[in-house]
């Protein structure tokens, strides 16, 4: 990577994720608006939101090549179909299940980082866990951490298990409070509640109040114990909710996410 500000060109710049990675990183000046260059099926000119400068390209070969940083921010079905020489520059892959073995294989590098950010990245509070390739330098680190520190908090791991882990953890993270809240909505209109009150009262409990835990010293497991040592609703409503198999469906789904991240590209691969 240049000592000057970096060419990054992301493909898939025009995917959510994609698009929000870029929008923060601009905002934290982590990179220069006229050295972004983002790729999208469709073509586009305008330069992204407020930042007139940045360039649309459809051809992700001329991205690659004119880039010092390329991020791979497209489905990971459409990485085989992917026809980009990597060169030089340091390749961050956001692609969910695309092993760093695969990943070397075809971009023919070493200087590879896995990353697994989520939805949250288009409101700048996204969790990202990375892993760094053999020949990943600690200036490519120091990039990579500002990258996705511009979209929230951010991790280096050192084992591919724990990025596809963390691919079902956090990578999924946004829709598991989407699904407790939706289930609490189905409770409260099925008990009479007006919808309105109802979606007040559930966002309040997901988004609110589990703030708790972010500013608090407590953590999890001492405010749960902390709860049901109190004896009163809540702990009535834990234990109901632990005794009909809550935790267990939590650990079912967090391992079917996981096993869904490895098995995704082997099933692509399979011969048609």
């Amino acid at each position: 990577m240049t000592h000057s500000a970096p060419v990054v060109g992301i493909i898939g710049g025009g995917g959510w994720l994609g698009r929000s990675i870029a929008l923060h990183a601009l905002a934290a000046g982590v990179i220069a608006e006229r050295s972004l260059i983002l790729s999208s099926r469709s073509p586009r000119t305008g330069g992204l939101g407020g930042w007139a400068a940045v360039e649309w390209t459809s051809n992700n070969a001329d991205l690659a090549r004119r880039s010092d940083v390329i991020v791979l921010s497209v489905r990971p079905q459409q990485f085989p179909d992917l026809a980009i020489e990597a060169g030089e520059s340091l390749v961050v892959s956001v692609m969910a299940g695309v092993s760093m073995a695969m990943l070397q294989s075809r971009l023919g590098t070493a200087r590879v980082v896995r990353a697994m950010p989520n939805a949250a990245a288009e409101i700048g509070r996204s969790y990202t866990p990375w892993l760094a390739g053999a020949d990943v330098t600690e200036q490519d680190r120091a990039f990579v951490r500002a990258l996705f520190t511009s979209c929230g908090e951010t991790d280096e791991v050192t084992t591919e298990d724990q990025i596809d882990t963390l691919t079902g953890l956090s990578g999924s993270g946004p829709a598991f409070p989407a699904l407790l809240a939706a289930a609490m909505l189905a409770h409260a209109r099925a008990r009479g509640l007006p919808p309105e009150v109802a979606r007040r009262a559930v966002l309040d409990v997901v988004c609110d109040a589990s703030r708790l835990l972010a500013t608090g010293d407590a953590t999890p497991e001492q405010m749960v114990r902390t709860f049901l040592d109190y004896e009163g609703t809540t702990a009535a409503a834990l234990r109901a909710m632990t005794g009909k198999g809550f935790n267990e469906a939590v650990a079912a789904g967090l391992d079917a996410a996981a096993a869904a991240a490895v098995s995704m590209m082997a099933a692509d691969r399979k011969p048609r």
